[in-house]
């Protein structure tokens, strides 16, 4: 899923965050996506509503220095001049609000590691793990490496420095989360820097939902947009054999790493961008990065789609109209109602879903079954 990156970032500030209204604002989101999907006539939705607090896994913020003090801080679009500093983080997991203040303490007391500092980044995981990425506006040298690395031990994490041209990882660039989904524990490589689902709670749910909806095709799968495999390891069980693409390069890492951890064996993962397999599927023109695989042994029953906020191109469409099932994974609402409309001649929503990944935003995202009429 290619979500909203809704992080504390210098041009957007947090959501207003109240446990009490949670519920309410919830409501509000899902009656306006069955307003919008009225003409539609889609059936009632399975809403999937994420923890009030501590749900998000990953955030990033500016670092304001006043003397030797440091802040993490954000910035009103409408006053960018002004820096609001950020005392807590309400959305943010527990260990990203444990680190944040000790964090703070140890980088203002240490010169080496303060000095042009300009971001800090958090990715944490639901089985406990953090990684730290400090980016600087100055180049890091073994001065750095050795109080980073005291650091690292001190805080018991895993922490990387950036400046620009340069990557210091002083273990390794990712953490391995572990999701529990329908009794069976599944394992993920998180690389920094990649898209993970920053919403962990509601990502299980996903998942489950996907799991449950596809159980009983059988066939194969076509899926597209896979990222780092976060559906393809999960509903590989559901069918024969899966054809998998992705053009992100740390992605298609991530996901051949995600499939082995599993033990996933009937993957077939290609480095193409949707129109590419569009093309290829349609017999337009033969691509080197599939001459081992065999388009024609392939009998798909499904096809997956979890694409970018801007949704569908018309190839991809195109391509979709041919198959019996799609299994649309939306990050945006009103492109998945373009492209559900533009579907409209061949398929119907059969199952829908709504997860709210994104509290006390406007944003919601949606699951989609579609099948032939």
């Amino acid at each position: 899923m290619r979500g909203p990156e809704h992080r504390p970032c210098p041009n957007m500030p947090l959501p207003r965050i109240d446990p009490e209204h949670y519920s309410g604002q919830l409501e509000q989101k899902v009656r306006r996506f069955q307003a919008d999907f009225a003409e539609l006539a889609p059936p009632e939705p399975r809403i999937f509503s994420s923890e009030p607090l501590h749900y998000r896994l990953r955030a990033e913020f500016r670092i304001w220095h006043e003397g030797e003090r440091l802040d993490y801080v954000m910035f009103d679009p409408q006053a960018p001049e002004i820096p609001i500093p950020v005392l807590d983080f309400p959305a943010g997991s527990a260990r990203i609000n444990a680190l944040m203040p000790v964090l703070r303490e140890r980088l203002a007391a240490d010169d080496t590691l303060r000095r042009k500092l300009f971001q800090v980044e958090f990715l944490t995981t639901l089985s406990g793990q953090a990684l730290v990425t400090l980016l600087y506006h100055r180049p890091l040298d073994e001065h750095w490496q050795r109080a980073a690395t005291q650091l690292r031990d001190d805080l018991a994490i895993q922490l990387l420095g950036r400046s620009r041209k340069q990557k210091i990882a002083l273990d390794d660039d990712s953490v391995i989360e572990t999701l529990n989904i329908d009794g069976r524990d599944f394992h993920y490589q998180q690389i920094e820097g990649s898209f993970t689902q920053p919403n962990g709670g509601i990502n299980r749910r996903m998942l489950e939902w996907a799991l449950q909806t596809t159980r009983g095709v059988g066939g194969d799968l076509l899926e597209l947009y896979c990222g780092n495999g976060n559906f393809t390891v999960v509903l590989a069980q559901n069918f024969e054999r899966v054809l998998a693409t992705e053009i992100a390069k740390s992605s298609v890492r991530a996901a051949t790493f995600n499939l082995n951890a599993n033990g996933v064996d009937n993957v077939a993962l290609v480095r193409m961008s949707s129109d590419e397999i569009s093309t290829a599927l349609s017999g337009g023109r033969a691509f080197n990065r599939l001459r081992h695989i065999t388009l024609d042994e392939y009998r798909f029953s499904t096809l997956l789609v979890d694409p970018p906020r801007c949704g569908l191109d018309a190839a991809t469409l195109a391509l979709a109209a041919r198959f019996d099932r799609i299994l649309y994974i939306s990050c945006n609402p009103q492109t998945l109602r373009e492209n559900v409309l533009a579907l409209r001649a061949t398929h119907r929503i059969e199952q829908l879903a709504l997860f709210d990944q994104f509290p006390y935003t406007h944003h919601l995202e949606c699951g989609v079954l579609l099948h032939r009429n």
